[in-house]
Formats: structure tokens, C-alpha cells, sequence
């Protein structure tokens, strides 16, 4: 997986040592379901660069609804003027973009997460049973954390 170099090492017996990047996991090392074929490295390189590209995205966004909710807020003032329904629709759209905002970090909490597995090795394996979670499911869903089974189960309680 992870490689350390004469400098990382050193600094695991208390010396000093300036930290170094971590070192993708090959391909073959990720996990696949019996039968499927293993990743291909450009195979790789597109789940990379999709989940790269939904981070950027993510952080536009969350950028954008954050900037609507500051327009809203110094926008709503102390409501003179208004009546319950124009109140009622600001409140409202606040509540939206402080929705959208939310589940944007989210989002990027597990885009970035992905990211990290997929640099650690543990990308496709399933963070409950620890089974592969299955190639096409990942190619379909990259910020899958679990195989469709435990994902079943979840969702039933």
C-alpha cells in the first residue's frame, strides 16, 4: 500500500523527519468482486479524475450557497414592511440554501473521503462487512462505502 521512505521511517522512531506523499495504491491492489476483472490503471485514473472534478464542483457550490444565504441574510433585515407571506417566502428559501449548502459538504466530505481510500487501497471495500463492494457499482456510484448487501440492510432499519 502506503510506502515509507528512509525519512518517513525515521520519523516513526521519534526523530526528526519531513513528511512525505503518500504513494497511490496500484490498480491490482483494489478490491474486486469474484469474477470481475481487476482495475486498470486507466480505469483508475477516470475514477480520479471524476472524483477530482466533483470536488471542484462541490466547492463551487457550497461557495455559491453560501454567498445566497450572506445575500439573504443582509437582505432580510428587520422585516418592516413585509407581510407573513413575504416573510414566510424568505424563510423559506433561507431554509433551501442552508439545505443545499449542508448536503453540498456532504457530499464533499464523501467525495474527499473516496479520494483517500482510493489513495490508501481500501477503495471498493465495503467499510462494514469489509467485502469488495464490486467494481461496476463503484464505476457507477464512486463514493460507495458499502457492498449492496450492508447497504440493503441499512436501509431497512
Amino acid at each position: 500500500m502506503a510506502k515509507k521512505t528512509a525519512a518517513a521511517t525515521a520519523g516513526a522512531h521519534g526523530e526528526d523527519a519531513v513528511p512525505t506523499a503518500r504513494t497511490a495504491a496500484a490498480p491490482e491492489e483494489l478490491a474486486v468482486r469474484p469474477g470481475e476483472d481487476p482495475w486498470t490503471s486507466a480505469e483508475v485514473d477516470e475514477a480520479r479524475t471524476a472524483l477530482m472534478e466533483e470536488t471542484v464542483r462541490l466547492r463551487l457550490e457550497i461557495t455559491t450557497a453560501e454567498d445566497a444565504i450572506a445575500g439573504l441574510m443582509r437582505d432580510s433585515g428587520d422585516g418592516a414592511g413585509d407581510d407573513e407571506a413575504d416573510t414566510g417566502t424568505k424563510n423559506i428559501t433561507r431554509e433551501h440554501e442552508l439545505a443545499l449548502a449542508s448536503n453540498a459538504r456532504e457530499m464533499l466530505h464523501q467525495t474527499e473521503r473516496a479520494l483517500s481510500r482510493l489513495d490508501a487501497g481500501t477503495y471498493g471495500l465495503c467499510e462494514n462487512c469489509g467485502k469488495p463492494i464490486g467494481k461496476a457499482r463503484m464505476q457507477a456510484f464512486p463514493r460507495a462505502t458499502l457492498c449492496v448487501e450492508c447497504k440493503q440492510q441499512q436501509e431497512r432499519r
